[in-house]
């Protein structure tokens, strides 16, 4: 038993040691576990059977070893002598690296140079091609230049013709090229001024020497003429023919100024063409008008005041025409602000009309110009008349400063007599409301401002300095000025008219027992038609429209204290007094709302405080304060008058009507109605004294 039990031991022993060495040290726990569950003496056993496995796993490693010694030597002097061999492999490697490095280096500057050599030869092959380009542009430039300098005007302009035409718009991405063709038009404007310049010298000196032009002019004529004879006659005995030339034996050809011939190129040719006729038609008036001491010895005095009289005459009916044209351009006009939604619309007005405000040409279109259409038609207008009496004054072959004076005379009555009355007729029209009047205020405004532009307008076309000590004026201003007056008085006219409209539709129940608790509702109607017409007033120029609000307010607290008054009138209850306050209180309201900008503090309100207190006498029956106070500076109703209070009273003391206040007094109190007969004998005493 025994031996078959050490047999087993054995050959678990052994089962434990193969799983110990092929199973993961993780799982040795339960397998050495089972070491020690079983037979008392099992462990030491085991440590024996350990201890032998791990001897002849010692005895397989020594021969393994002793096995593969002399190979590992092997490989280990091997390994040495080719660690030798390494380093200097290392060494020849390095040294060549470095070599290949510096030859590399080289051929890298080299390279870099070669690709900018390369970009450098493109750049210039570039810039060959443009400036190839551009220098015929910069020496066509440098030759208008030389040919302004030598002052060669046909052939700069020639160049110039060029330069736009073929040779900028080659090059016209440069900016040395936008900047020439920028200055273009600049040089082409100082040829034509200096073209201009030349005309006139030309024309000056044409003047200056024109007695010997003439006298050379006809001796050569006379010979031409005698040449002509002589050479006929002998073609009449001969039967010879013989073609006519000029004495110089050339075609005559005729020569101007030096500028003339730059007109063609200039594109100006009819402009200077005119001017140079126009010159030249003066010259020769101016030379071929006689002397006053040479109408051949007969008086020419009366023919003179004839043709002074036609003029008046001419002027007469310039100025009935003229007075029709206005008549039409007002009845046309919608009086609103002229809109303008282009600045091609913009710079139409502005040719007909001289205007300039800098606000407006700030703002973005479409934007409305503040006076209506009128005004630029009456200024054109204006113009067409002084040009209509330039034409008949120019006949009369007058100095300049005669023909100067003239026409600002003529104008003068054009301004204060034709255009006043127009605008006078307009004003008292019976379908202008406030609306046109406000608009014709600011019409007359920039007309009025315009006139300085007239007196330039006459002085250019006389060429007569209006620092002349004879030179007239024109009186505009005080035209403008008076029909502005004219329209003011009219608004308020106006304004006053529709507020009685408006008080015409109260519809007071004067015997009231209580107010309605609200405003009545006309007044609110006429309150809002007053809020709306002040904000067409703010467009007024001065203090026209702070005059209007406080007349209309003045208007309105007068007309409201006569309805109170109203001899008519003959009852008046005290809640008839309350809904009469409750309108003075929107009145009063509308006054602190600032309805038009510029009243200081409470200006405005004052209209209405001869009201206030007499309401608040009355609403709060304060008879004994009024009484006491009265003729004091400083009495709380200093502005009720006693006769008016009386008035008021005797209405309120009526009692044979019903829900009067004193019915109520004489059978509830009695002593009241006493009191109050007692303050009616003390409001008369103070009338009669007052009277007395």
């Amino acid at each position: 038993m025994a031996e078959n039990e050490t047999l087993e031991c054995v050959t678990e022993h052994e089962r434990i040691l193969q799983e110990i060495e092929s199973t993961d040290t993780a799982c040795v726990g339960p397998t050495l576990r089972s070491i020690y569950d079983d037979q008392p003496n099992a462990h030491k056993r085991f440590m024996e059977k350990l201890d032998a496995r791990i001897r002849n796993h010692d005895r397989e490693i020594e021969k393994m070893c002793n096995f593969h010694h002399q190979g590992f030597v092997d490989a280990i002097t091997e390994l040495l002598k080719v660690r030798a061999d390494a380093e200097k492999l290392m060494v020849r490697v390095t040294e060549t690296n470095r070599r290949l490095q510096e030859a590399g280096r080289e051929v890298t500057v080299q390279t870099e140079e070669v690709i900018r050599c390369r970009i450098q030869q493109r750049n210039m092959a570039t810039t060959v091609e443009k400036l190839q380009l551009c220098i015929p542009v910069l020496e066509m430039y440098s030759k208008l230049k030389e040919q302004l300098d030598s002052k060669r005007y046909y052939a700069a302009l020639k160049t110039m013709e060029q330069l736009e035409k073929v040779f900028i718009p080659r090059v016209g991405q440069y900016r040395f090229c936008q900047i020439m063709a920028e200055n273009l038009p600049r040089l082409r404007e100082e040829i034509k001024e200096i073209s201009m310049s030349d005309l006139k010298d030309f024309l000056e000196s044409i003047r200056k020497h024109s007695d010997k032009v003439g006298e050379t002019a006809m001796r050569q004529a006379q010979q031409h003429r005698t040449f002509n004879s002589a050479v006929a006659k002998q073609a009449s005995v001969g039967h010879y023919t013989k073609p006519l030339y000029s004495l110089n034996g050339r075609t005559p050809r005729h020569r101007g100024c030096g500028g003339l011939h730059v007109l063609p190129v200039q594109g100006d040719r009819e402009t200077f063409e005119n001017y140079y006729r126009k010159q030249r038609k003066k010259q020769a008036r101016l030379v071929l008008q006689p002397q006053a001491n040479m109408g051949y010895g007969f008086p020419v005095t009366r023919l003179f005041d004839l043709l002074f009289e036609v003029r008046d005459q001419y002027n007469e009916t310039l100025l009935k025409k003229w007075a029709q044209v206005f008549r039409e351009i007002f009845e046309l006009d919608n009086y609103s602000p002229i809109p303008v939604d282009t600045e091609e619309e913009y710079s139409l007005v502005l040719s007909r009309f001289p205007f300039h405000d800098a606000e407006i040409e700030k703002q973005d279109f479409p934007k409305k110009l503040p006076m209506s259409q009128s005004v630029p038609q009456i200024y054109t207008q204006v113009k067409e008349f002084i040009y209509a009496s330039l034409k008949f004054s120019e006949s009369l072959h007058r100095s300049s400063t005669e023909i100067d004076d003239m026409l600002r005379k003529s104008t003068n009555l054009l301004l204060t007599r034709t255009l006043s009355s127009c605008l006078q007729n307009l004003i008292k029209k019976p379908h202008i409301g406030l609306t046109e009047l406000v608009q014709i205020i600011i019409n007359t405004t920039h007309l009025e401002q315009a006139c300085r532009y007239l007196e330039e307008f006459i002085t250019n076309i006389t060429n007569v300095s209006p620092e002349t000590v004879h030179t007239t004026r024109l009186y505009g201003l005080s035209t403008f000025k008076d029909a502005r007056h004219a329209a003011e008085g009219e608004i308020y006219t106006k304004l006053n008219q529709k507020i009685d409209e408006f008080i015409q539709l109260a519809d007071y129940e004067w015997s009231m027992a209580e107010s309605d608790g609200r405003a009545s509702g006309y007044l609110m109607d006429l309150i809002n038609f007053l809020r709306s017409t002040f904000q067409v007033f703010t467009h007024l120029p001065g203090k026209v429209a702070q005059t209007a609000c406080m007349s209309a307010c003045k208007h309105l607290s007068t007309s409201l204290m006569q309805m109170l008054l109203d001899s008519e009138l003959k009852q008046v209850s005290m809640g008839a007094i309350q809904q009469f306050n409750l309108d003075v209180i929107q009145c009063e309201l509308f006054a602190s709302s600032e309805p038009v900008p510029g009243f200081q503090g409470d200006t405005l309100q004052l209209a209405f405080i001869d009201l206030r207190q007499l309401l608040d006498l009355f609403m709060v029956w304060d008879w004994s304060t009024y009484l006491a106070d009265y003729g004091q500076p400083t009495s709380k109703y200093l502005r009720v008058n006693p006769a008016t209070a009386l008035a008021l009273l005797e209405k309120m003391k009526d009692t044979t009507k019903k829900n009067n206040i004193f019915s109520q007094f004489r059978k509830n109190d009695r002593d009241k109605q006493k009191l109050i007969e007692t303050v009616v004998k003390q409001l008369r005493s103070l009338v009669n004294g007052m009277s007395s």
